[in-house]
């Protein structure tokens, strides 16, 4: 079989969210680049794989996927189901309750910060506002305390076992990584740990590799 289809630009984390997946399940998929500077996220063909014209969009044969978390699962689903404890009624609860933290918590956090401090300036040729960025922080840092206290329990967020969970948090993480604001998870240390160890893991490295900027 073909392998999947990843469109989109290694530079979006919610692309490379699905790269960490993709990876650490061992799937056989190919990254396509869309150039939005051409806008080849809203032409025809890519709207028909993705009717929002955003990024990711997945190709599996006939299937067409959008939705980063959506296409994570899949792929797990897929290629290495034990990344959702399917099969296990508490463990795969408790992976998708972190995955819901993940989208509904941290990320609507850690965005403005990312947009602020790395699209901002590279698009816009705009500095960061400091006030965004502040506000933002403040709130990364109290859902940082949740997973201080959860991480204290357990090697990883939905138990002692990695899963989607974890892996959904890495590309946007790496992101937090270039800003000047990395030391935020230094106050943490179950939160450090646990972001060392992920970091560690080849798939984690791929999306590391994957999101430096051109020089």
């Amino acid at each position: 079989m073909a392998p999947m289809k990843l469109y989109g630009s290694t530079l979006s984390w919610n692309v490379t969210r699905c790269v960490a997946v993709l990876e650490e399940a061992g799937a056989e998929y190919e990254i396509v680049p869309l150039d939005f500077s051409k806008g080849e996220h809203k032409a025809p063909d890519h709207l028909a794989r993705n009717p929002f014209g955003q990024v990711p969009a997945l190709q599996d044969g006939d299937l067409f996927l959008w939705e980063s978390r959506a296409i994570c699962k899949y792929v797990c689903r897929k290629n290495k189901p034990e990344l959702l404890k399917d099969g296990d009624l508490k463990e795969s609860a408790m992976v998708d309750v972190w995955l819901e933290v993940e989208s509904n918590q941290y990320t609507p956090a850690l965005n403005p910060i990312l947009f602020q401090c790395l699209i901002r300036p590279m698009l816009f040729g705009a500095p960061p506002d400091e006030k965004v960025v502040e506000e933002n922080l403040e709130k990364l840092k109290k859902v940082l305390e949740v997973y201080e206290a959860r991480l204290t329990k357990c090697k990883y967020l939905a138990g002692d076992y990695i899963s989607v969970a974890d892996l959904s948090h890495v590309a946007g993480t790496v992101c937090l990584g270039a800003t000047p604001h990395a030391s935020v998870l230094d106050a943490y240390p179950h939160v450090k740990a646990w972001w060392t160890d992920l970091m560690a893991r080849p798939s984690s490295q791929k999306v590391a590799s994957l999101m430096k900027p051109p020089a």
